[in-house]
């Protein structure tokens, strides 16, 4: 008595022989806005311009002194002056030369001014 042969678990499939990816579209330059941007509104973060019309800062003093610490300290204006002082005698002399700093920068008194003076 003979059994028939057993199936196979297993079929193997065949590789195909074609392509494998379909056809990619040729490029093409973009015309017009991105979808679903309204009319009029700027796609783009613009930055916020000072009008110049108010006061604004031009100078920073930073004074860090903690309990039981030494002191620091720095002068930072717009002209391009970066100072900065530790321990308690040069803290508090750029502090004095801060204020000074005031009166004599070129942001704050235009050349003009003085020479008319």
């Amino acid at each position: 008595m003979n059994t028939p042969p057993r199936p196979l678990l297993k079929s193997i499939t065949t590789t195909p022989t074609g392509p494998a990816d379909a056809p990619q579209p040729v490029d093409a330059p973009a015309v017009g806005e991105p979808k679903g941007v309204a009319e009029g509104v700027p796609t783009a973060v613009l930055s916020d311009p000072q009008t110049g019309d108010g006061p604004y800062p031009i100078g920073w003093l930073t004074i860090c002194a903690p309990r039981g610490a030494t002191p620091t300290a720095t002068s930072k204006c717009l002209c391009g002056r970066d100072r900065s002082a530790v321990g308690h005698p040069r803290v508090l002399a750029l502090i004095a030369d801060h204020e000074a700093h005031r009166d004599l920068c070129p942001l704050r008194t235009p050349q003009e001014g003085r020479a008319a003076a």
